[in-house]
């Protein structure tokens, strides 16, 4: 491309020069090294070629009185601060196009799923109501979870957008400890139990007869199956038999049966395009907008969004709410602490202890207790959307729960770093940057009249499997949010920048006129400031034009920050009163003794030797 020749009128001062060259798009006219040299070498250098330097002291003390209150004036207003804000606001939705939309529908951190099983060491004895349960804990086994969305569908004019999310899992041997092909685990015989759970109230005869026929097919209260079984499912001797009863009985039993490639059901979210805090905010599951499973509404309401997305400007006060279908309710976070992840700042949100808390404890709770006996903090029968099995969900080791339920098991020991659940959020964006969702599953073990096997059990919480879903960003994700947040930052603080540059234009302007009124009485007829050319004697002579290293400076940051933001808004604006030809239109030079942005003499002819040289 052949470079063009910054020419500037001759009359408007070196000011009016400046806006000029700043109101028009700078791409349109010079490429930023061009900008950088013509600026050197024609339109401001010149500026400063008064006799004796007076034209730098005032060029100084204008650009810095300018710089100070146009800085002062826009951190005051925050319109930096605005109008980044409302520039993220519009690209952080769930449109197409956005910054985000790709990222969301196929997320690029690696998600994985690790189960820890508890194995019971002494089964006999606690039947016998001799001792406590004792558990050792086996795992991790860790498998990758892909998480793509499908069927993303634009719904309701736009404003909402639906997706599936499917699940897929694959083994990672190199992150297990174990073979979960090999490894043997003793636990509950969650199929029985949920037999005889059905069976209440079902009267002693029936129950006794079922009972006798579980002991003629060997199916106890306790089983051992490999890991994989206990996972992806196994043949269950009970269930085959209910089978010829019940033919919609599943005869197979597992704890992720038929979940690997299955997904949790249609959501829709709002796309958050209308108001940044609807971004990600869950609109319907299944077609509901409300739950049924418990019996108050506020229980049943579904809200916040799926963890996966959470809109921008998010503060400490916040509570973050988040429905989990595993759960079958919604949950809350709130902020924890400040942390850093890869080098992006993120605030720690983490559910508090009144999430779990019973409701004689939070009366928030109170619905989702549907029993007649509720249970104390810390856990949550979900039974009521387990098909009836006695399902009992806490957070790892009765984290934040009752110590009654930690102390009736040995090998329970709950610890806050390794088994509680939290989100890292950039408060910027709003972006997850690493995620930890813990959770326990457990039976409920009770006496149940009819079955003898049951005759020595307290009630007891029994522990099967705690799960720990993790995700921490990626690289080249994180590389393009501190890249981001950069600039979000440098458009902020621009203010900042102008008083900080108009306090040291001011500063210079002072040290000069001390320096110019010092040598005043020892200068000589003509003691032209000339900074470039040497053999000068005068002191002033030797100075560095501050203005002509701060200006080019601006225009860099304005064409490499700030045009693509302000630019847009300016726009209909400029297009009114300036036409390209004003920046570009020549005069013929006038000679003048006066700071004008053109030299008398020799000088005169630079800018005309520096365009015959591009032109070559």
């Amino acid at each position: 491309m052949q470079s063009r020749p910054l020419r500037v009128t001759s009359g408007p001062s070196t000011l009016q020069s400046f806006i000029q060259i700043v109101s028009w798009r700078l791409d349109q006219v010079y490429s930023a090294e061009e900008l950088l040299e013509q600026i050197l070498s024609v339109g401001f250098i010149y500026t400063c070629t008064m006799r004796k330097g007076s034209c730098c002291m005032f060029t100084s003390g204008v650009v810095g009185a300018l710089l100070l209150i146009s800085g002062i004036a826009l951190f005051v207003s925050g319109l930096f601060q605005t109008l980044i804000h409302n520039k993220l606001k519009g690209e952080i939705t769930l449109t197409e196009g956005s910054k985000v939309f790709a990222s969301w529908k196929n997320p690029p951190p690696p998600v994985y799923m690790q189960f820890f099983f508890f194995n019971v060491t002494n089964p006999d004895e606690f039947l016998k109501g001799a001792a406590k349960p004792h558990l050792t804990e086996m795992g991790p086994y860790t498998f990758r979870q892909y998480r793509p969305k499908r069927n993303v569908t634009f719904v309701h004019n736009g404003t909402k957008v639906s997706a599936y999310t499917p699940k897929t899992f694959v083994f990672l041997p190199e992150k297990s400890v174990g073979d979960p092909d090999v490894d043997m685990v003793t636990t509950v015989n969650i199929p029985a139990v949920a037999v005889m759970s059905r069976l209440k109230g079902a009267g002693f005869w029936v129950s006794s007869a079922i009972s006798m026929y579980m002991s003629s097919i060997g199916s106890t209260m306790f089983m051992t199956h490999s890991v994989k079984e206990m996972l992806w499912g196994f043949k269950d001797p009970l269930l085959t038999r209910l089978k010829t009863v019940k033919p919609e009985t599943d005869e197979y039993f597992g704890l992720m049966l038929h979940k690997n490639g299955s997904d949790d059901g249609e959501f829709v979210y709002h796309t958050g395009e209308h108001n940044y805090l609807d971004f990600g905010r869950i609109y319907t599951w299944k077609g509901e907008k409300m739950l049924s499973f418990w019996k108050t509404n506020q229980s049943n309401m579904i809200n916040g969004s799926d963890g996966s997305a959470f809109h921008p400007f998010l503060s400490k006060d916040e509570r973050l709410n988040v429905f989990t279908p595993d759960l079958c309710r919604s949950i809350h976070m709130r902020f924890e602490k400040e942390v850093e992840v890869k080098g992006i700042p993120a605030y720690r949100f983490t559910p508090p202890r009144a999430v779990l808390a019973s409701g004689k404890n939070n009366p928030e709770n109170e619905g989702f207790c549907l029993a007649k006996k509720c249970l104390d903090d810390g856990v949550l029968d979900v039974s009521v959307c387990r098909k009836g099995a006695p399902v009992i969900v806490s957070f790892p080791h009765f984290h934040l729960g009752d110590e009654k339920y930690s102390k009736a098991i040995d090998g329970i020991s709950p610890v806050h770093e390794r088994h509680q659940t939290f989100l890292d959020l950039n408060p910027t964006m709003g972006v997850p940057v690493r995620a930890m969702k813990r959770a326990q599953i457990n039976i409920l073990l009770e006496r149940v009249t009819g079955f003898p096997l049951t005759r020595n059990l307290n009630s007891t919480i029994f522990p099967i499997v705690f799960l720990n879903e993790s995700v921490v960003i990626d690289d080249a994700s994180a590389a393009r949010i501190q890249k981001l947040l950069l600039i979000v930052t440098l458009v902020s603080n621009f203010p900042l920048v102008l008083v900080a540059l108009g306090v040291i234009l001011l500063l210079v302007c002072i040290i000069l006129t001390i320096r110019f009124y010092q040598n005043k009485p020892s200068a000589k007829k003509d003691t032209s400031y000339a900074p470039f050319i040497s053999g000068r004697t005068s002191q002033l002579s030797d100075m560095v034009c501050i203005p002509c290293i701060v200006i080019p400076v601006l225009l860099w940051v304005y064409k490499r920050f700030l045009e693509p933001i302000i630019y847009p808004l300016i726009a209909p604006f400029i297009s009114r009163f300036w036409s390209k030809g004003a920046v570009e239109e020549t005069h013929k030079p006038k000679n003048t003794a006066e700071c004008n942005g053109m030299a008398n003499g020799s000088t005169a002819n630079g800018p005309k030797t520096v365009a015959d040289k591009k032109a070559d």
